[in-house]
């Protein structure tokens, strides 16, 4: 829950700086060349480092399989410490870039391996995985929040530079932490993987009590005893025999799920800010005059307070309740029917958004309040359904290729957005992501079928 919470703290804290940098930053000098700084070109950027976040996935959960997850935590939280402390030095926007690859290559390790540990250490796995999210929603929403915050009073920099202690503290606790990765799964499937278990935490990692009827019926994907991923042969057998599978499917919906995440998150705070009713307020004149002068805020100082970016925090911050909502459901109903509903309702909100904006504040609240929801009750119900449709001895792999479908194909949510708002706007970009979300619900129907 830790590690969730911090890796999408600062994933979504960068949207938060992209309106900063486009007005900071006029062009990319890429020494041969430079190339004009616009939505376009700052989406692609964010896309290298988002892209490396996905694709990083992938070797991360052949190491999950074989070493366990408590260290490749430990070694994603302080990475990202480190890459933003990089981005806090940044001067200009290749610099900024460089920080993101490496803020993306620490942050790919973290899903394949909490993952992998809540799906084979938890026995209620769905409310497991409905904790997990909450987690990442309170990281999601107050990390955004956060820099907001802190953006009123302080220069960008060094609120990329404060970001960065709370994952030192996660690394520290990271090292120190011990518990039984396996505890969910079966004594003959346990072989490679974990640090030395003390089995007295067993039953610590989750709420009690008897795993539900649905939960008992995924024994059969729990016990495989042949081991995980230690060579290029077995990677290559293992790989092919997951997409010889349902999981191929299952792959199509979690790309098609992060593309529309990306698309539609990466550039809101942006497209908030052109919106009536979101219009920028100077910071002092919101401040009493006890506080700015605390704070050294003065009237005419250009800080202005961005209400977009605080309902972008509050649209992250409700999805707590979708993670939980989604989660507890997985451990009801069959996970297919999450994916049908779950994407159904989603292609019709992008559908809806415009519109909506374009009555006001108070009815594009109330479907805000909707939209985030939504769009975060479709994530547990996604790993729950690959925990479904894969074997406990490769969770790790096949999370893997997971993350790499939702951040590494997703990562192009972001080049796609910038490019639909440069060229046609945002009729254009939201059409384009209900069209995403009504393919992943036609393929949940398809697994429905089988």
């Amino acid at each position: 829950m830790v590690g969730h919470a911090l890796v999408h703290t600062y994933e979504l804290a960068v949207p938060i700086f992209l309106p900063i940098w486009l007005a900071e930053f006029s062009v990319i000098d890429l020494g041969v060349a430079q190339v004009a700084v616009t939505t376009a070109t700052l989406g692609a950027v964010v896309t290298l480092g988002y892209g490396l976040f996905g694709v990083g996935a992938l070797p991360a959960g052949v190491l999950v399989d074989r070493y366990g997850s408590r260290r490749l935590i430990a070694g994603c939280l302080a990475g990202m410490a480190v890459a933003f402390v990089l981005l806090g030095l940044a001067p200009n926007v290749v610099a900024i870039a460089v920080a993101l690859v490496v803020w993306g290559v620490a942050a790919s390790v973290y899903h394949p391996a909490g993952l992998a540990l809540v799906s084979k250490g938890v026995q209620e796995r769905g409310t497991g995985f409905a904790y997990h999210g909450v987690a990442g929603n309170l990281g999601t929403g107050l990390g955004p929040l956060a820099a907001a915050v802190l953006l009123l009073v302080l220069e960008w920099r060094t609120v990329a530079l404060l970001l960065a202690a709370p994952a030192l503290v996660g690394a520290a606790y990271a090292v120190r932490a011990r518990f039984d990765e396996t505890a969910a799964v079966e004594p003959e499937t346990v072989t490679d993987g974990g640090d030395d278990p003390e089995a007295g935490d067993a039953g610590d990692h989750g709420p009690g009590g008897e795993a539900s009827d649905v939960s008992a019926s995924r024994s059969s994907s729990e016990r495989r005893s042949d081991g995980g991923v230690d060579s290029l042969t077995a990677f290559l057998g293992e790989s092919r025999r997951l997409f010889a599978s349902a999981f191929a499917l299952v792959f199509v919906v979690v790309a098609c799920s992060g593309l529309y995440y990306r698309g539609i998150l990466t550039f809101l705070p942006e497209l908030l800010g052109d919106l009536p009713g979101f219009e920028p307020v100077a910071v002092a004149a919101v401040l009493p005059d006890a506080l700015s002068t605390a704070v050294g805020v003065e009237a005419g100082d250009g800080r202005t307070l961005e209400p977009g970016r605080y309902f972008y925090s509050a649209l992250l911050l409700v999805g707590v309740v979708g993670q939980y909502a989604g989660g507890k459901l997985t451990d009801r109903v069959p996970v297919e029917y999450g994916v049908v509903g779950g994407f159904g309702v989603l292609a019709v909100l992008a559908l809806l958004f415009v519109p909506v904006a374009n009555l006001g504040v108070g009815p594009l609240l109330a479907f805000g309040a909707v939209l985030g929801v939504a769009l975060f009750g479709v994530q547990p119900v996604e790993q729950a359904t690959v925990a479904e449709y894969t074997p406990a001895d490769t969770r790790g792999l096949s999370y893997g290729f997971t993350y790499l479908g939702v951040f590494g194909v997703g990562a192009l949510g972001a080049t796609v957005a910038g490019t639909a708002l440069a060229v046609a706007g945002p009729p254009a970009l939201f059409g384009v992501l209900a069209v995403l979300a009504a393919a992943a619900a036609t393929v949940g129907v398809v697994l429905l079928r089988r």
